[in-house]
């Protein structure tokens, strides 16, 4: 669905990318984990056309990705950010129907995708009133999600989508999440920090680090026949809470 090759990205004296060559399949959730200023959110920037590289070529479903084909091709992209990236002066209603709207949709048709994506991201019914409350905590990428589908693209983006909630919160979230992916069947490329949430949702896991792609594959492959000291260093460094007591 995806393919970089030879792509490098910097920012100034900074590299993000150094030379990635990356092939993310169609059809699977893939997630791309690693330390910080590693360069996942720049390969998912790249692959949506937020950024360009400096070097090398961005492929999406066969087809080289291009400035003047780029509003066509990101109409097939679903894109989600930190905490939903929902309008605050709009309503939940509003926010999910954005897209559709500028899509020329009829209010019957945003109105009849809405209760579905609702129902499939168990929103409460209060969430298309016109006037709900304000979204607070993990209320927030349910709505977030529900937007970028509402076109029902056959790719989804997620940056860091269940950063900065509380863990309770945050499992549930992980576990709607993954029941969605599996009903809807779609190319899913996300970002995360947490180790343990790539390997929950993802059939696949892309380990970066400096901008390189270290290893690439399932989880079970980067434990038991890690690329480099590092992979296994990375997949273990979090402490039980038998190791914390």
């Amino acid at each position: 669905m995806f393919t970089l090759s030879d792509v490098s990205k910097s920012y100034g004296s900074s590299i993000a990318l150094d030379n990635v060559d990356l092939c993310i399949e169609g059809g699977a959730t893939t997630a791309l984990i690693g330390p910080s200023g590693a360069g996942k959110s720049t390969v998912l920037r790249l692959l949506i056309g937020l950024e360009w590289p400096d070097m090398g070529e961005v492929c999406f479903d066969g087809e080289r990705l291009r400035r003047e084909c780029l509003l066509a091709q990101r109409r097939r992209i679903g894109y989600v950010i930190q905490e939903g990236g929902l309008f605050p002066h709009l309503t939940a209603a509003a926010n999910i129907a954005l897209l559709a709207r500028t899509l020329g949709w009829s209010p019957a048709r945003i109105g009849a995708r809405s209760r579905e994506l609702a129902d499939l991201c168990q929103l409460p019914d209060a969430a298309l009133q016109p006037s709900p409350p304000h979204p607070r905590g993990g209320q927030r990428q349910p709505r977030g999600l529900s937007r970028a589908l509402i076109p029902d693209p056959p790719v989804l983006l997620l940056d860091e989508p269940l950063g900065a909630l509380d863990p309770i919160v945050r499992h549930e979230l992980q576990e709607q999440m993954r029941a969605i992916f599996a009903a809807l069947d779609k190319t899913v490329v996300l970002v995360t920090h947490d180790v343990a949430e790539a390997a929950f949702l993802a059939d696949t896991l892309v380990l970066l680090r400096a901008g390189r792609v270290v290893q690439q594959g399932r989880v079970k492959a980067l434990l038991d026949a890690p690329a480099e000291p590092f992979v296994r260093e990375f997949l273990s460094a979090q402490r039980s809470l038998a190791e914390a007591r």
